[in-house]
């Protein structure tokens, strides 16, 4: 679930740089899900 959610911000991230100029937010909210990834395999937790 949390992989399936950063894919999507990613995709939507290098759209926000080709296409629809969303400015900060998307950028904000990925490195959001970046560093909860990074927490969740520095913990050894394994998100279903």
């Amino acid at each position: 679930m949390l992989w399936t959610i950063a894919v999507i911000l990613f995709i939507l991230w290098l759209l926000g740089f080709t296409v629809f100029h969303l400015g900060a937010l998307i950028h904000i909210v990925l490195v959001i899900a970046v560093i909860v990834i990074i927490f969740n395999l520095l913990s050894g937790r394994r998100a279903l």
